[in-house]
């Protein structure tokens, strides 16, 4: 037995790197760690304890990890540090070779932080505790508030579709997640809390319900139905999962928000069936269609990966023209990086580091280019904005309804309240709509 005491008024510092689900995450392993008597270390103080979250969905942001231990390590030289997260479940002998790393936890150890603290000692070598993710059966509910003002429940975990580009199915295991009834209490709670906006997240959410013989549709309705001043946003979702009946209660609800991301990966479907995805451009561009019917004002992001193994300079210039050609919002433009154990490996065709960044570079302009004209064309629309609290110079931050950024003056009593706005020309940064006035406002 561990002696809990030990932990009383102890500091910890927390990292977390890669997407919203991890952040979900790291509040839940830090709300266990506050009731049993951890502090959040103060700016300039030392910590007792550092954790630090990982991503490795790309070369990239594994260097970005090991570049946080070794940042952590030196400004918290006495701190026992802890490394948990998808690297740490892909490569966890690496990051234990990693000067100042006393603990790597996997994905599911993470969540029994607490008990692994408290036999380690700052001078022993790394410890691991490390299980396969593959019998995995058992979700681990979590929901952050992030620095801004909207929350993240975590409403799935884990992947069944294992493309050939991906390590989520090895890093996260199989897909699962907790009843409609559970998932509800928890939104209830963020809310209480003081939640005004909320986005449900997860590695597949479409999937949700496979193991309680419910449906990702059950939970859009149940949450719907909840009678509170609260909104909620659908994180990314794959095109095959989101079905127009989704799409049309979406255009009827009273707090599901029009903003929409699916992930595309490819606009060819040569590069599409390399990559094992389970659909062709065809049904994206049927969603995409579907979507502006029923909801025109609606922000579309989309996903695409350029340079993998496969794609041909041919097949990245269809590629760009069926994007093109689709009226979506925003672009989320990946380089490609080579993982191990994935099935992409054994196909031929690479591309160069430098065609990759061409071929980045090709799609941001075009995301640039599509997201001014969906700004412009809400120009002198009135819209809800949910006011956050972050700054940008001298004006406070929001985003309406359908995601557009907006900024005005700084008013620290705005901060999480809704406001109804007419939308007028773009800040000086090019990145955000000023507003005209204000209608009215609600706590």
């Amino acid at each position: 037995m561990i002696d809990h005491s030990v932990f009383n008024n102890k500091k910890v510092v927390f990292h977390t790197l890669g997407c919203k689900l991890n952040f979900a995450e790291t509040s839940a392993i830090g709300k266990k760690m506050r009731e049993e008597g951890f502090v959040k270390a103060k700016s300039g103080e030392q910590a007792d304890v550092c954790v630090i979250n990982t991503c490795s969905v790309t070369d990239v942001a594994d260097r970005k990890c090991r570049q946080a231990i070794g940042k952590f390590h030196r400004q918290h030289p006495n701190a026992l540090m802890v490394v948990t997260g998808c690297y740490a479940q892909l490569k966890p002998e690496e990051i234990a070779n990693i000067e100042g790393v006393n603990l790597v936890l996997g994905a599911n150890e993470k969540f029994s932080i607490l008990e692994y603290l408290g036999n380690l000692n700052k001078d022993d070598s790394a410890v691991i505790h490390h299980g396969s993710v593959k019998k995995v059966r058992e979700f681990k509910p979590s929901c952050s508030r992030d620095d801004r003002t909207r929350y993240f429940l975590k409403v799935q975990d884990g992947c069944d579709y294992f493309c050939t580009y991906c390590t989520i199915p090895m890093a996260r295991g199989r897909s699962r997640s907790a009843s409609v009834a559970e998932t509800v209490e928890m939104a209830r709670e963020a809310i209480r809390e003081g939640a005004k906006e909320i986005v449900l997240t997860g590695v597949n959410i479409g999937d949700f319900g496979r193991s309680t013989g419910e449906s990702f549709f059950d939970l859009v309705k149940a949450l719907d139905n909840i009678e509170a001043d609260v909104r909620f946003r659908i994180s990314s979702i794959e095109p095959n999962l989101l079905s127009d009946e989704i799409i049309t209660f979406v255009s009827q609800s009273k707090r599901i928000m029009p903003h929409f991301h699916i992930p595309l990966q490819s606009g060819t479907n040569e590069v599409l069936k390399l990559m094992k995805r389970k659909y062709d451009r065809e049904l994206f561009s049927h969603r995409v269609d579907k979507i502006k019917l029923v909801l025109p004002d609606a922000f579309i992001g989309v996903d695409v990966i350029v340079g993998v193994h496969g794609e041909t300079a041919e097949l990245f210039e269809e590629s760009c023209r069926f994007i093109n050609s689709l009226d979506i919002s925003q672009l989320h433009v990946f380089t490609y990086s080579e993982r191990a154990g994935t099935k992409m490996l054994e196909i031929e065709h690479h591309n160069s580091v430098t065609e990759k960044k061409r071929r980045s570079d090709i799609l941001h302009l075009l995301s640039e280019k599509k997201t001014k004209a969906f700004y412009e064309k809400h120009q002198g629309k009135t819209y809800p904005v949910l006011w956050e609290s972050r700054n940008h110079g001298e004006n406070i931050v929001g985003f309406t309804s359908n995601y557009i950024r907006v900024e005005k003056p700084s008013d620290r009593n705005d901060i999480n309240t809704v406001e109804m706005v007419q939308l007028g020309e773009w800040n000086t940064d090019g990145n955000a709509l000023l507003i005209n006035y204000c209608l009215k406002s609600k706590v």
